[in-house]
């Protein structure tokens, strides 16, 4: 049988992967042991963990134990589990993500002939956050690359499948409305400034 120093230590490493209360009784059949020494080297551990005021403390749940962050703690445990901000798109890079999900395959030459501008830093900004792929290469000049939208896109824009982009002409429509609302604007404001 392992000794008393050997069983507290594998008990740390069970609760550590267990993840949940780790039933003192469970324990002490993984070792033959009764469930009253199992229980007692768990309170020895907690009493350990707590007179070296750890990071971790053992916590007992309904007769298990488990591992837990100390509560003096959680300010810098919501710090690290807080999601980060998430960087919006620029206007740059949602004009080319939007050719090339309405597109696809479309090449690079084929993007900065509909903006009319370069765009490599903007394919290798949204290659590295995945939004795009390499979809293979042209039969055309060169064999230029091929670009379409990712799995990561449509999780990213709350789509199913690209099915669900809106028509293209519901877009124009709505930049349509969108430049009209600016203009009615701009002429209140005119207005406003010449009273």
């Amino acid at each position: 049988m392992p000794s008393k120093r050997a069983i507290k230590s594998a008990f740390e490493s069970l609760m550590f992967v267990w993840g949940e209360p780790l039933d003192a009784k469970l324990a002490a059949e993984l070792f033959n042991i009764n469930k009253n020494d199992a229980f007692d080297y768990f309170n020895e551990l907690r009493q350990e963990y707590e007179q070296e005021k750890r990071g971790i403390v053992i916590r007992e749940i309904n007769g298990g134990f488990q591992f837990v962050s100390r509560a003096e703690n959680a300010e810098y445990v919501e710090r690290l589990l807080s999601p980060a901000k998430q960087k919006r798109l620029t206007q740059s890079a949602l004009e080319v993500l939007a050719i090339i999900a309405y597109k696809q395959p479309v090449t690079r030459g084929e993007i900065e002939s509909i903006r009319g501008i370069k765009c490599d830093r903007v394919l290798e900004g949204l290659l590295k956050k995945d939004l795009i792929q390499e979809a293979g290469r042209s039969n055309g000049v060169g064999r230029p690359i091929l670009y379409g939208t990712t799995d990561s896109f449509l999780k990213y824009f709350g789509f199913k499948n690209l099915k669900d982009l809106p028509d293209i002409d519901d877009i124009e429509n709505v930049i349509l409305e969108e430049t009209q609302e600016d203009e009615i604007d701009l002429q209140q404001i005119s207005l406003d400034f010449n009273d």
